[in-house]
Order: C-alpha cells, then structure tokens, then sequence
C-alpha cells in the first residue's frame, strides 16, 4: 500500500479538509479519491540523468539520421562526464519539446527543473531581447540597472537583507561556505582556531565543486576526487537528537540543509526538524543556510520552500528556475552575515549580468503572484491524486510523495527501465535517490491535461519494471 502526502492551502500543518472524497476527470475517466488524513506537507523527489520522452519510433528501431550524426559527434568532440539518453531535442514550446526527427515530447523533467515557465515563455522572451539589444555583459566592476533591481526584489520578497549573485547552485554554496568561514572569523577576532566545520545530511546534494561536493554525501561523487575540503560531518536527515549534539559552539561554522532534498530522493524535512537546526544553531553560534536550488522559487507551491515551514535561514542558496533556463545563482543573507564580508572577499566576472538578471526580473514577477503559487500548491496535490490513483495497486510502487510541483514515486527496483518506456512513449521524466525515485518536476505552467497525459503515459509503462531488481 502506498501513501500521498498532500500539500494544499498555507499551512504545512494538518490538511484542513481530511477523509473528504474528492472528484476528478482523467483523460479516460472520472474517480474519486480519499484522502487519509492528517496529512502534511511533505516533498521529496530525486534527479539523476535519466530523462524521459518519446514520440515516435523507438530505440531499437533506430534513430534518425540528424540525431545518430549528432551523437557521434558529441562522442568525439566533447568531454564524456555525462551519460545521456538517445534523444537529440531541437526546440521546445510551452510543455512540450521536440527532437530532431521533429517528434513531440511532454516535459516532465523541465531541464532538472530549471524551465518554470516552460519553453518559450513569450514575456521572457520579451524581458531577453530588450535587454540583449541594450547591454548584454559589464562585469561586476562597474554598476549595472537590473542587477540593483533584481536584489531590491529578492530582498523584498525573503528573509534577507542583502543578495550575492553567482552563476549557478554549485557557486551559490560555494560562497555561501566561504561567507560562514568568514563570519567566524569576523565575530570571533580573539579566538586563535574559530568555528570552521560544516554540518551536512544523508541523501544531501549540494553541487560538484569542491567545496561543494564535500557537503554532497553520495561518496561515489566524492571519492575520485578526494580528499575533498576537510571538516564535514554527515548525520542522518531528520534525525533532532543527532543534529543536536552534533552542533558545537566553537567547532561548527554552519549547517547546509535542503528543506527537500531533490536529487537525494524527494524527501522533506519536518517542522520540528527545521526548528531544532534553527535553535541549535543559534545556541551554538552556527549559521543555518538552507540550499533551495531546487526546491525554491516557487516550485513547493511557495516562493521559498521554508516558508511551508515557518523556520528562517541566516543564507539561502538559490539558482536553477530563477532566470528561465539562464545560469543563475543567489546567496541571501541577513545584514548580521554580510556585515563580515569585505571588498575582495569574493566575485566573479560574469555573475549579475544585466541579460540574466534582467530575465529573472521577467521570471520573478511571475512566479511571485499569489494566484501562481496558489495553482502549483493545486496542480501538484492533483498530479499526487492522480499518481497514486492510477499507479497505487502496481506491487512496485512503495510511496508518491512530493511538495507542490516535486514529486517523487518510490519504487522496489531501478527506475531506468521505466524512464526508457516512457521516452519512446512520448514523455520525459528523471530520477532520484539511487536510482529508484521517479522524480517529476514540470514547468510550473503545466495544465491539469498535460499532468493527466503524464500519469496515463506512466500507469501504460510501468509493465518495464516487471522482472527487474
């Protein structure tokens, strides 16, 4: 028997509206579901390079020629640190993408959710070109419009007081690792050896550079390239007792935690969890920063994930949807945090750009409206109402679970022959956890249609899995 957790209305606490059955109309038919309560908010969901999509003719009955002529020369030309699936895609629009054979793909991956509002959003569009024909690039020595505009609005719209960009998530926990040390360092001048250790948790992802990586707990990330920053220690994610006795003054610097671990296997962070991180860390004198990469900017149903959860970071690492498919980073912080940092303390050439930052002004103005976060809290309990009605009685699913628009299906076995059915079935997903966590992560302009096409598409393939281990 598998669970839903439910995510619906502002609260991360009981659902309001429990052991109601609720309709719905599938693309075949109506049904009812009814939900167990209490339930809670609850998101976890995994990402790894399995794609899925399809339309068409499939693998083995070969690939097109543009395709086969690409992907020989991918091959030859470029490094091989991924492993891609055999699928070429040339454009995309709305949901949808296309490959070079010009067959139709529905998204469910959103490039590891990045794409929120799709493919060919016609305002982002608009936002690029005006300012591709103004001014692309100045570097960070000099002042630039969008960039000020973009941190007045984050600042706004969060916890923080100031804003720190870079150029994508890995950057974003790279400076947010230097920032901790730094902090230390700058409120405990007389102390010889301050704070300089880092809290990490199971299933955790953060990024692959090095510092990074050292926070990322899969030891196959880490080990080719050991040793990594030294000083981290990994505990068990949700375990309070743990947590607490692990958070020592004068010895950790910071705690690093994804209120919903993506790649990890879309598990999410209780509460009282967030809470005993927040006032262990206050009481030992560490920083807390949550990493919301992925789970941020908007896609839990909430601008920012923590705020299902009422608990308030010191640093918030952002990146992935925040400038519309654009590399992206953002450090928040409080003003007592940016208060150590000092000219020269760090930077980079590109990161800010008025191009980006003028996009993700077009993203944010969209993302933040009530009425948008409202429908992704829905369309993701509906896609969950969906997945467990059409998939619930299948022996290999153990749980859906999910916040908002990051949605996990738990499975026995390996999820990579699934992820294959549904490419050559016209529907693209990704993986999480090790490899058995079909993670979904769509635009967050998805229709109700399209998320009852992806669950059909699914509850058709899932016979791939029979026999696998």
């Amino acid at each position: 028997m598998i669970s839903l957790y439910a995510c619906r209305g502002s609260s991360i606490s009981p659902y309001p509206s429990v052991n109601l059955p609720r309709s719905f109309k599938s693309s075949q038919q109506r049904f009812t579901v009814r939900l167990e309560g209490p339930n809670r908010i609850s998101a976890c969901l995994g990402l790894e390079r399995e794609a899925a999509g399809s339309a068409g003719k499939s693998e083995k009955s070969g690939l097109g020629a543009t395709s086969k002529e690409m992907m020989e020369l991918e091959g030859k030309v470029v490094v091989q640190t991924y492993a891609r699936v055999p699928l070429v895609l040339v454009r995309g629009k709305g949901c949808k993408v296309f490959d070079a054979e010009g067959k139709e793909y529905l998204d469910m991956g959103a490039g590891i959710a990045v794409n929120s509002l799709g493919h060919g959003d016609p305002d982002l569009l608009k936002a690029i070109e005006e300012q591709a024909t103004t001014l692309i690039h100045v570097s960070n020595v000099y002042y630039s419009i969008p960039q000020v505009e973009l941190g007045k609005r984050l600042v706004k719209s969060s916890f923080a007081d100031r804003v720190f960009f870079s150029n994508s998530g890995t950057e974003a926990n790279e400076a947010a690792i230097k920032f901790s040390r730094k902090f230390q360092r700058f409120y405990w001048p007389d102390v010889k050896l301050p704070a300089m250790e880092f809290i990490a948790f199971t299933n955790s992802f953060h990024g692959r550079t090095m510092g990074s990586l050292a926070l990322t707990s899969k030891k196959n990330y880490r080990s080719p390239f050991e040793p990594v920053m030294p000083g981290v220690t990994f505990i068990e994610y949700g375990n309070i007792e743990i947590a607490k006795n692990a958070i020592q003054p004068g010895k950790t610097a910071a705690v690093f935690v994804e209120p919903v671990q993506g790649e990890g296997g879309i598990y999410c962070a209780t509460k009282e969890f967030l809470q005993a991180l927040r006032s262990a860390c206050d009481d030992a004198g560490a920083l807390l920063i949550f990493d919301e990469v992925q789970c941020g900017m908007g896609r839990s149903g909430y601008l920012w994930a923590h705020e299902a959860y009422g608990v308030f970071p010191d640093i918030m690492t952002l990146a992935k949807p925040l400038a519309g498919g654009l590399p992206i980073g953002v450090v928040l912080t409080t003003e007592r945090v940016a208060a150590a940092i000092s000219f020269g303390d760090h930077g980079s050439t590109f990161a800010g750009g008025p191009l980006i930052c003028h996009a993700a002004l077009a993203v944010l103005d969209k993302i933040q409206k009530p009425e948008f976060l409202a429908s992704v809290c829905k369309k993701g309990q509906y896609l969950k109402e969906l997945l467990v009605h059409k998939l619930g009685g299948n022996p290999h699913v153990k749980e859906v679970r999910g916040l908002g628009l990051l949605v996990g299906i738990e499975l026995d076995v390996s999820a990579s022959a699934l992820v294959d059915a549904c490419r050559n079935s016209g529907l693209l997903i990704l993986t999480a956890g090790k490899g058995n966590v079909v993670r979904l992560a769509p635009p967050l302009v998805i229709s109700e249609p399209e998320l009852e096409q992806a669950s059909d598409i699914l509850s058709n393939c899932m016979p791939s899995l029979d026999g696998n281990t």
